[in-house]
């Protein structure tokens, strides 16, 4: 049985998730529009695997004895001016999910509840994963700096760069 502080600390982070989906999912909408395909589907890809989250959370908390609510999310930003700054923006979000995350492991040892924290350790791994990926995407972008070709061919080969690949290239 999930304590109350629990309940709604898991409910905040189920709010985080969907609102991560909608973050991907418009800054998908953006590079599609761009004409950047091969970034669109990479966000579009990302917009799902942040949905998978937040059902993650919800069937959880349910199975829990809680009720996961869904709530109204705050409207993603709809321009990014560049590629580049999305990619920032999308990597300081991620460090915020992390932060969260983070935070709802301290509730977890607080209320001594070992189940929860055991079941949120899959989140501080796919966080440390996501970090990676968003650093791994900024520091190749960073490389190809205002060079068209270069961003021809990052657009084509983004689709590629997996959250494993991102991993290995940043080993902790």
């Amino acid at each position: 049985m999930l304590s109350k502080r629990l309940e709604e600390a898991l409910n905040k982070q189920i709010q985080i998730e969907a609102e991560s989906s909608q973050v991907y999912l418009s800054m998908a909408s953006w590079a599609e529009v761009q004409g950047l395909e091969g970034v669109a589907g990479f966000m579009y890809g990302h917009s799902d695997e942040e949905r998978m989250h937040m059902l993650k959370l919800v069937k959880y908390v349910n199975e829990r004895g809680g009720h996961a609510k869904i709530t109204t999310l705050k409207a993603p930003k709809i321009e990014f001016g560049s590629f580049q700054k999305m990619f920032e923006e999308l990597y300081e979000h991620e460090i915020f999910v992390s932060k969260s995350i983070n935070d709802l492991v301290h509730i977890c040892l607080e209320e001594k509840d070992y189940a929860t924290h055991n079941f949120l350790q899959w989140y501080v791994a796919e966080q440390i994963e996501e970090e990676a990926l968003a650093r791994t995407v900024l520091d190749k972008i960073n490389l190809i700096g205002d060079d068209k070709g270069g961003l021809y061919l990052f657009d084509r080969d983004v689709q590629q760069i997996t959250v494993e690949s991102a991993a290995m290239d940043n080993p902790q």
